[in-house]
Order: C-alpha cells, then sequence, then structure tokens
C-alpha cells in the first residue's frame, strides 16, 4: 500500500458519509478510503464502542478500533438533535455515499429515514447494514456475528466431529457483510453513472452468513443430508485436511488425481496413487481414514514448513498451520505489502492491488471528533 499520495486511489473524488459503529460498517468505509475516497466518519456523543474494546491501546484508543478506521475523518454529531440533523443534511449534500448500521426505524424517528433522504438527496447512494432487515419475522432485531453464525449455521459445520458446534475463531460475518456493503456501494455508484440516480441498499448479516454457506447448502440441496461438523477435513475432497509432522501442522489441499500422484511421488510412496482405494477422489473421500493413517506415518519424519515448500513447487497446494506472528513475519507477507507501519501504528493492508490507483495510507485512524473544527467550524 503506498503512503501519502493524496492523489492516488480509484475512488478519488468521491464522499461518502460513514454513520456506522463496530465492524461492518467500518471495515466498509475503510476498504472505500483505503482507495481514495473522502470518508467522513461521524460517531454519537458517546463515540464508537471498539474505541474502549481492549487492551490493547494507543493512547487510549483500542486496537480492535484502530483496525478498521485508517483514511477518514473523525467527526462527533448527536443526530437526536436538530443541529445535529441539519449539519449532516449539510454533509449529504454533495455526497455520493451515505453508511449507518442504526437498527432499522432509528433514522425514520428522526425524519432521516431511507424515503426522506431519497427525496431529498435522489444521487445518494445509501447503504443500510442491520441484522435482519427492516421486516419479516425478525426484522428490527438487532444482529450480531455471534448470532449469524449460530443461526444461520455456520457453527453447525465448524468444529471436530465429536466437538460441540464451534464460532469461527474471527468475525467472518461482520466482515463479509462489509464486503458485500462495499460491493453494493461499487455496483450502485456505477449503475447511477447511467440513471443519475442513487439508490437503498439492504444488506443484512443474516443473508451474507447464509451466503457463506457453501459447500454445505449445494450439499444438502442435492444430496438432501444434512452437513455436519468434520473438523479440517473437507466434506467433499479429499486429502483436504491438516497433518501432523515432526514440526508443525501442515495443511494439504489435494484438489485432483494429478496432485494426488504428486504428492505420493514426494512423499517416497508412489504406489499409494495407485492403490484402488485412492484412484479417484470418490475413493479417497469413501477411504479417507485409511488414507488419513497411511499419511500420518508418510509425514511423520518432515518439518510441515520445508516440506509445504517442496509440495508447492512440485504444483501440490499445502501449506504450514502458522499463528499470526508467524505469518506477520513471512517474507511473503512483507513481500505482498501487507503490513502497515507509520509512527507506532501498524495494521493490515489493503489485499486490493490496482496498478494505476492503488490503495494508499492517506490518514491515521482519527481520534473521537478530531476534525469538528476543521469541518463543522469551530464553536
Amino acid at each position: 500500500m503506498q503512503e501519502n499520495n493524496r492523489e492516488a486511489g480509484a475512488l478519488a473524488g468521491c464522499k461518502v458519509i460513514d454513520l456506522s459503529r463496530v465492524l461492518g460498517g467500518p471495515y466498509c468505509t475503510q476498504i472505500l478510503g483505503d482507495h481514495g475516497a473522502d470518508v467522513y466518519k461521524i460517531e454519537p456523543p458517546s463515540g464508537d464502542e471498539t474505541r474502549a474494546w481492549g487492551p490493547p491501546f494507543l493512547d487510549g484508543t483500542a486496537s480492535y478500533f484502530l483496525g478498521v478506521n485508517r483514511n477518514k475523518y473523525g467527526l462527533s454529531l448527536d443526530l437526536s438533535q436538530a443541529q445535529g440533523q441539519a449539519l449532516l443534511k449539510a454533509m449529504l449534500a454533495d455526497a455520493d455515499v451515505l453508511v449507518e448500521n442504526f437498527k432499522p426505524g432509528t433514522l425514520e424517528k428522526w425524519g432521516l429515514g431511507a424515503q426522506a433522504l431519497q427525496q431529498e438527496f435522489p444521487r445518494l447512494v445509501h447503504c443500510r447494514i442491520s441484522g435482519f432487515g427492516a421486516d419479516g419475522p425478525l426484522g428490527g432485531l438487532p444482529g450480531y456475528d455471534a448470532c449469524a453464525q449460530a443461526m444461520c449455521g455456520l457453527m453447525s459445520v465448524n468444529g471436530q466431529a465429536d466437538g460441540e458446534p464451534t464460532r469461527v475463531g474471527l468475525p467472518v460475518v461482520d466482515m463479509v457483510t462489509g464486503l458485500n456493503a462495499a460491493l453494493a456501494i461499487l455496483l450502485a455508484i456505477n449503475e447511477r453513472q447511467r440513471s443519475g440516480r442513487g439508490q437503498f441498499l439492504d444488506i443484512t448479516l443474516f443473508d451474507c452468513a447464509i451466503s457463506l454457506l457453501h459447500p454445505h447448502a449445494a450439499n444438502y440441496f442435492l444430496g438432501g443430508a444434512v452437513p455436519r461438523r468434520t473438523g479440517n477435513a473437507h466434506p467433499n475432497i479429499s486429502p483436504y485436511e491438516s497433518f501432523p509432522t515432526r514440526s508443525g501442522e501442515l495443511f494439504l489441499a489435494v484438489g485432483n488425481n494429478r496432485q494426488f500422484e504428486l504428492l505420493a511421488d514426494v512423499l517416497g510412496a508412489p504406489g499409494l496413487a495407485a492403490d484402488e482405494r485412492f484412484r479417484s477422489n470418490a475413493d479417497r473421500l469413501q477411504h479417507r481414514e485409511a488414507l488419513r493413517a497411511l499419511l500420518t506415518e508418510l509425514l511423520r519424519g518432515h518439518a510441515a514448513a520445508e516440506l509445504a515448500q517442496t509440495l508447492l513447487e512440485r504444483g501440490v497446494p499445502a501449506a504450514p498451520v502458522l499463528n499470526v506472528a508467524e505469518l506477520i513475519d513471512h517474507p511473503h507477507t512483507r513481500h505482498r505489502g501487507m503490513v502497515l507501519e507509520q509512527g507506532a501504528y501498524r495494521a493490515l493492508a489493503s489485499p486490493i492491488k490496482l496498478s494505476r490507483t492503488p490503495a494508499s495510507l492517506r490518514r491515521l485512524p482519527p481520534a473521537y471528533g478530531q476534525h469538528n473544527d476543521e469541518i463543522f467550524g469551530a464553536s
């Protein structure tokens, strides 16, 4: 990610008003800000609660907030008051995008609902991120990442086969909701080039969590069996799971017969690929436990990192199972520019690589209300 290049960015000139808090909305608007949009993060008088979600803290602000709020102006408004509503409308007059994750009905209560805003600002792309949407059996109810994982089937397929349903160890629903929100915004901006009109984008954690259920939903639709937990093993492919080695865990992701032949050759057991139990993926799935036992024995004398490198060079998908520190220090992480550092600020960089208009670090995460005087004028 290039630093301090204010001219860079595919979204340069795009004005985004960010009323969102916590993760899905801020993650979305950070994507837009990384790529040049002018993002104005407007917090309520109590602030974004993730500022306090620590330790660790940097100058009193939690790492959780710092991780998803760079490249934004920091503002504060009380939208329950007429003055705050007037200042927001003044900002919306020339804005391209509004992102908010208020509980459905809250903005409507203040006269700032989607219908009213579309009438007053017809070019505005208004993206609402909510738990369940405004209507339906769960309409208007609050939604949270872990609850979405539980309700929408993710926990049911995550965890060891003989264990309990398990939450994915990161807020995957919030983050994919932010990604889908950013995608929806770009789609709407593109369509506005033809129609000249904005539109309302209804993005929910519920829908986005359901969208993650591949291949489990596809398997259920076609086969009828309720998907179950398989630990690190894939329900449709074998060998596609982690194995112990002399040094560390190794993940094998063997997707076709040629890769399996190469794996057997690297491990010094070419006859494995000719074994009638393992000739096809369907055969390997049927005899998964026998194959796992054989591979575990063959891998016992290897070191995960070195063997993974050898397998990759031979065309076999494989990886050592790294922890976060090992991943951050990996030379390819540095080569790809996936760590940002500026003073005491360290963060994950944008994974979106554009050749002419790359992402850039233009502003560090703001302090609460940092730019109020600059934008609203000194009080």
